[in-house]
């Protein structure tokens, strides 16, 4: 008999349908010579301290570092979990294969592993690894079963990711609750958590102690088109109102107009961490909510795998692309412009096989989508929509920039003359804008569709209406999840453009997939609260970063190191034993910096209940 696994009983249900099982049995499915049994998510669980050492269930400095000799997994504490446990254990004692059907990612392969190892399996493993759920996809992938083995560096991956957690979030936990906690509350330390709690600390501090600063702008109003001095910002109100008073009631002259044809490609593909910042700009739907949405389409077979970090197609994609076109309803327009070409357009930006490893980019699969929620729907729209602009014209534009001069304007030094300038862009062809027509392509603050201009000829002349206007400068933003995100991806740093932002994932700190937690995670802690969108430090989450002096534990670029390595772990750069092996003495060290602490650094703060 052929043992299948999957993580969750709607996904066993699918396989088993398309394996042709069809008699329900306690906790798995039969038939045609497979049972199909599930998990649902982690049955397993690494051990904690006083499964190693008994002393460890107590919190005294003294046991610290805790450091066992070899980790190990043990059955995670609830009933219906034991139920389950005892079912696949006796499935794969009589079983002449094991299928692993897990998600396909780091996640699900660890997952599997680890029931494998707890039941003792000592048949032969096969790994279904597919991009959908779609019939088609789950025959191929059965079609093309895999060697557990070629999987065994995603699962040490996952497993010194675990490891690594484990290590500083049990230790660290331990020693600031201890050292500085004052018996209050255990003061939660982790791996990413507490570096990306730290980014918003920070900004909040930089928020609080920003000080406005005045300066002034000086424009003028000529033929109901405001243009702007180009000495840009005074700091001087004095200085400001010299230019004023010198080009007040003389004639303003355009001395140049330009104009320039422009194009502008269509947005890269979604991967997962794209679609969270988009869903959150346009919708304020939360990370993990936009997640937990995706990851309903692709259970409903009607978008990819969504726990990705590419926003590439591989090259065999490509001839699926007509069929996929064909199966979406309701976008008929742009499908209809698609296919009426000679070729679909293939372009590099899109499909790109040496930038794909394990999963390529969140596209729709071409099954109809029906019965949605509305909250679905926004998703599955938003991802179909930036599907389609791939294969669309670039958008067409033409970009104006009048110059003008306020000529022999006399000012306290002398004669003078003050020139100004207005800009305004044009579409020409909106090529795959016109997928959002109906949409704001609004981000960041930043309105997309800039004013249109009327036509000027260079040399004419006439009256104008210059004034002085008053700004202060601005604090920085409050991070949103938008934000966060794209800070977390770029380990701190504020990178807005697609290729520089990709250069820099592995050194982010978290998994796309693991983000939206540590996210809820801060909120669950009340380390911070949400005002609006705005992402905002409580007086604890403060507290808590004032704590931490070790930069190990709050710094976002060795995290993001730490990052790198997993990633490295995972295509066989580097050796598992040696990260563990560094975080074990990091951990150490961290441990030795607490203890011999002079100082009086003491938690004040207490979470409201």
């Amino acid at each position: 008999m052929i043992v299948c696994i999957a993580e969750k009983p709607s996904v066993a249900r699918d396989i088993a349908r398309i394996l042709g099982a069809t008699m329900d049995r306690q906790g798995y499915i039969e038939g045609n010579g497979y049972q199909v049994t599930w998990t649902y998510g982690h049955l397993c669980t690494l051990k904690e301290p006083h499964d190693y050492r008994p002393e460890w269930r107590h919190w005294y400095l003294t046991h610290l570092p805790m450091v066992p000799a070899r980790f190990g997994i043990k059955l995670i504490d609830e009933d219906y979990i034991k139920r389950q446990f005892a079912i696949v254990e006796a499935l794969f004692r009589q079983a002449e294969l094991i299928v692993n059907c897990g998600d396909a990612g780091q996640e699900g392969e660890l997952i599997q592993r680890w029931v494998l190892q707890k039941t003792q399996a000592t048949c032969p493993v096969k790994r279904l690894w597919i991009s959908s759920m779609t019939d088609e996809a789950i025959r191929e992938g059965f079609a093309n079963l895999k060697d557990q083995q070629q999987y065994d560096s995603l699962y040490m991956a996952g497993l010194s990711r675990a490891i690594g957690d484990w290590l500083l979030g049990m230790n660290a936990t331990r020693l600031y609750t201890l050292k500085y906690g004052q018996n209050r509350q255990v003061l939660s330390i982790g791996r990413v958590q507490t570096p990306t709690l730290a980014l918003i600390v920070n900004r909040e501090k930089e928020i609080q102690q920003f000080k406005p600063e005045p300066y002034w702008t000086l424009t003028t109003v000529y033929r109901a088109t405001t243009f702007n001095a180009t000495k840009g910002k005074f700091s001087s109100e004095a200085d400001g109102q010299q230019l004023l008073q010198a080009v007040t009631g003389r004639p303003f002259t355009v001395t140049k107009v330009e104009k320039k044809q422009g194009r502008e490609q269509p947005p890269q593909l979604y991967d997962l961490t794209s679609l969270q910042v988009d869903c959150n700009r346009r919708f304020g739907y939360s990370a993990e909510l936009t997640l937990n949405l995706i990851q309903q389409l692709y259970e409903q077979k009607l978008t990819t795998y969504p726990r990705v970090d590419t926003t590439y197609l591989p090259d065999d994609v490509y001839p699926k692309v007509a069929d996929i076109c064909r199966g979406l309803q309701g976008y008929q327009r742009y499908t209809g412009w698609i296919l009426r070409q000679e070729k679909i357009q293939k372009s590099k930006r899109v499909f790109d096989t040496s930038k794909v490893t394990d999963h390529h980019a969140i596209i729709p699969t071409g099954i109809p989508a029906t019965g949605l929620s509305d909250m679905q729907r926004a998703v599955y729209d938003l991802v179909t929509r930036r599907f389609l602009s791939v294969f669309l014209p670039d958008c067409l534009f033409a970009t104006t920039t009048v110059m003008g001069e306020v000529r022999n304007a006399e000012a306290m030094t002398g004669p003078v003359s003050v020139e100004f300038k207005a800009t305004g862009k044009t579409i020409l062809n909106p090529g795959w804008r016109v997928l959002y027509e109906k949409l704001s392509l609004k981000q960041d603050g930043k309105n997309d569709d800039e004013k249109t201009l009327p036509a000027f000829e260079q040399g004419e002349s006439g009256p104008h209406e210059p004034s002085l206007t008053q700004h202060f400068t601005q604090p920085p933003k409050h991070y949103t999840e938008a934000t966060l995100l794209r800070a977390m991806e770029t380990a701190g740093r504020f990178v807005d453009n697609d290729e520089l932002r990709a250069a820099m994932k592995e050194n982010g700190i978290g998994r796309p997939s693991s983000r939206a937690g540590i996210i809820e995670t801060l909120f669950k802690r009340h380390y911070i609260r949400r005002e609006k969108k705005a992402l905002v430090a409580t007086p604890m989450g403060i507290e808590l970063i004032d704590l931490i002096h070790e930069d190990l534990l709050k710094s976002c670029e060795l995290t993001g190191i730490w990052e790198k390595k997993l990633r490295d772990i995972e295509h066989h750069r580097y050796q598992a034993e040696r990260f563990i092996d560094e975080l074990k003495q990091q951990v150490a060290d961290i441990v030795q910096q607490v203890m011999t602490d002079p100082g009086n650094r003491r938690l004040t703060l207490s979470v409201p209940t």
